[in-house]
Formats: C-alpha cells, sequence, structure tokens
C-alpha cells in the first residue's frame, strides 16, 4: 500500500504568521532531515499573513520532528501546529468544478450562502483564490464532490437572490487550451444597437427600438423584423454609416480581453445580426480574427432598405460559430459564445461554454452561465486568469494600468 493511502500514517503541519523570507524553505529544511516525503502541499497569502500546510508521511520519531519544526518556526516568529493527517485529498478526483463568484461589492453573506449551498449538495471546497479585487470582486473555488451541472442549477437562485454572478465550469483540460471565442456584436461587444443608431438618422428611432427589444426577447421572427426595420433606413447618405461608426462606445474591457486572450494563443470572431459595414471595421480595430453579419444593400451611395445575401439570423450565428471553428482548427467543445439576445440561443447552446452577458431573461435561464457586470473582461476570471496576471502582461509591453482603490 502506498503511503499516499495510509490515512492514519500521515502528519499535517500547519504553520501561519506574519509572511517574511524564509518560512517555507525553513520548513521543508526541518522535514528533510527526518525522511518523510510530502503528499501535500499548499499555502496561502493574504494580507501579509501566511498560512502553509504540509502533509507528510509520518516519521519515524515524530516527537523529535515537532521539536525542529517548533524550534525552527519560533525563530521565525511563526506558530506551527502537527496533527494526524487524514491522507490525500482524494476527493478532488471526483465530480471536481470550478466555481467563480463575482459581485460589486461581493458580501459575506452572499459568500455564506453560495459555501453553505455546496455543502448541501455533497461538495467540498478544496481551494480558494481570489482572481480580482476591482473594479469587481472575484473569488473562485475549487469544489469536488458535486456534479457541475447540478451545482449550477442550485447556486444560480443563491446568485439571483444576492445579486451576484456565479459560473460553473467543470474541471477539465479544455480550460487549459487554446480556444476560440465568438461574440455577438450588439449590446455584447458595443454598447448599444448599431440599427437604432442608424434609424435616429433616418427618424425612426424610437419605432426601431421597441422592434429591437421586441426580437432580443424572443417574441417576434428575427428575419422578418430585421427587413421590416431596414426598410426604414431606406435612402439614407451611406456617409451615415461612418458617423455611426465614430460614436460606437466599445464595452469596458473589451479591448483588454482581445488583447490578453490572444497572447495566450485565443482566436476571436464576431457575428452579428448586425452589418458588415460596422463589424467588419470593428474586427480590423480590435484585432478580431473573423467577422460575419448581414450586409446593407448600397446603390449609388445610398442605403436601399434592403440587405444582400442571406439574413445572419439565430441559426445562422450558430453555423457561423461551427464555421468558424473548423477553419481555425479548435475543436466545438473549446468554443466559448457570448451574447445577450434570442438571437444568439443557438450560438450559446453550439459552443463548449455559453454566456449571457447582461442579457434578456430568456437567454440567462438558457446559457451555461451568465455575467451581469458592465465589464467585459470578466470573462478572463472564468478562465482562471487572474487581474494581477492581466496588469503585468500589460505593463511588461507598457500599459499602465490606474492603481486601485486602497481596501
Amino acid at each position: 500500500m502506498s503511503p499516499h493511502d495510509a490515512a492514519d500514517d500521515t502528519l499535517l503541519i500547519t504553520v501561519t504568521g506574519a509572511d517574511r523570507p524564509g518560512v517555507t524553505s525553513a520548513v521543508l529544511e526541518s522535514l528533510a532531515g527526518s525522511g518523510v516525503s510530502v503528499v501535500d502541499l499548499e499555502q496561502i497569502l493574504m494580507r501579509g499573513r501566511l498560512v502553509l500546510g504540509v502533509l507528510v508521511t509520518a516519521p519515524r520519531d515524530r516527537k523529535r520532528l515537532r521539536r525542529q519544526l517548533a524550534a525552527s518556526m519560533e525563530a521565525l516568529g511563526m506558530t506551527v501546529d502537527v496533527e494526524k493527517g487524514s491522507g490525500d485529498n482524494r476527493s478532488r478526483h471526483r465530480d471536481r468544478a470550478h466555481v467563480t463568484v463575482i459581485g460589486a461589492p461581493l458580501k459575506a453573506s452572499a459568500m455564506a450562502a453560495i459555501a453553505g449551498r455546496i455543502a448541501d449538495c455533497g461538495g467540498n471546497i478544496d481551494r480558494i483564490e481570489r482572481m480580482a479585487r476591482y473594479p469587481v470582486t472575484a473569488i473562485e473555488l475549487d469544489v469536488s464532490g458535486a456534479r457541475p451541472d447540478r451545482l449550477r442549477q442550485l447556486l444560480a437562485g443563491d446568485a439571483a437572490a444576492h445579486g451576484i454572478d456565479v459560473a460553473v465550469q467543470p474541471a477539465d483540460l479544455l480550460r487549459h487550451g487554446v480556444r476560440l471565442i465568438v461574440m455577438d456584436v450588439d449590446s455584447t461587444l458595443i454598447q448599444g444597437e448599431v440599427i437604432e443608431m442608424l434609424a435616429q438618422h433616418a427618424g425612426f428611432g424610437p419605432e426601431v427600438a421597441d422592434v429591437t427589444e421586441r426580437a432580443m426577447r424572443g417574441e417576434l421572427d428575427f428575419e422578418q423584423s430585421l427587413r421590416a426595420r431596414v426598410k426604414l433606413l431606406a435612402g439614407l447618405d451611406a456617409s451615415v454609416l461612418d458617423q455611426v461608426y465614430d460614436a460606437i462606445v466599445v464595452n469596458p474591457g473589451a479591448r483588454t480581453m482581445v488583447r490578453t486572450l490572444r497572447r495566450l494563443g485565443y482566436r476571436f470572431a464576431i457575428v452579428s445580426g448586425g452589418f458588415s459595414q460596422i463589424t467588419d471595421r470593428l474586427a480590423v480595430d480590435l484585432g478580431i480574427h473573423r467577422s460575419r453579419a448581414n450586409t446593407l444593400e448600397i446603390v449609388d451611395g445610398k442605403l436601399t432598405g434592403e440587405v444582400v445575401g442571406a439574413v445572419v439570423d439565430r441559426a445562422g450565428k450558430a453555423q457561423a460559430l461551427r464555421e468558424f471553428a473548423a477553419d481555425l482548427g479548435v475543436p466545438e467543445d473549446a468554443t466559448i459564445a457570448i451574447g445577450d439576445g434570442a438571437n444568439d440561443l443557438d450560438m450559446l447552446a453550439a459552443a463548449g461554454l455559453g454566456i449571457a452577458y447582461n442579457a434578456r431573461a430568456v437567454v440567462r435561464e438558457a446559457a451555461d452561465t451568465a455575467l451581469n457586470v458592465p465589464y467585459l473582461d470578466a470573462i478572463m476570471y472564468l478562465l482562471g486568469i487572474t487581474r494581477e496576471e492581466i496588469e503585468a502582461a500589460d505593463a511588461a509591453v507598457g500599459i499602465v494600468t490606474p492603481a486601485p482603490p486602497v481596501v
């Protein structure tokens, strides 16, 4: 029998105190002289306080090991506790999941509800890491012993009740590979709806906005509603497209997300029920690899009120995701789709991970997870990337991030 399987043959050593150089080294040097093997090792640092846990095979002379540890830790001003261990954390191999909790603010009551719900369904929190502390607080929990699909279902209610976002993902290899991120454009990548901006120039802003909202809620057929709205644009000078493009506001964090994940080899695509005259320029501006959208017909410098070719509708968005994945050599399971409207539902379902971003209720209920914070780069926390890592990568190329508030 391996010593890792012998629950009665291990010691758990816990060291706590003010962090300083040499603590971990001193602990391991004390253990080295006792001939033990390291079974598990974890360390966290919070606000200058260190907690170090080491699970080791039991030595022949436990009293001697305790004395050595006590002496070395006392010299460093640390507290050490040695107790009978409980074997390795074998529970980590059962139904493992990453649970990411995001709030602004993230209150203790919300975290208590999440932790309690995880325990209620038989889950164990093996590890906790802060992913970001501003402009949102993001905490990642590594959970074992509870099925990810069951966790997602149970935690959704607590997330809604406490006004936070909770994302549950299986802990598998896909999270660490190169992925394709496919985004909707209007009200996802950018603020607002391009067709409404064009309609303002044509004098039909309120009418088009009402139809757009109903279409995004799934109350109207998308293609029929699009063609009806586009007809109202007939006669507009094509130069209006330049004015609308110049007025577009990209959602906070979008450039950071694309810039950071491209460094890691990620691929990006945008798929829109809007118009290629806008989305193709956005793709070039942001460094996005693929783009697909409807094309407004222009004759003699004027919009005709028609679109050219087949409409990119709900089914068309899902088909675009599949085609982009095949073209870029990315498995469909390794795709991430982000959207907010009913015409994004098929695309979200086709992706390995579908994210509803500040979405309508029908989309939030159907997606794998939902984000309701106004920062698109919060999606990176779901991928295991911390705010500190993002800022360090930017600093290496001269991009300065404003200093965070003092907390």
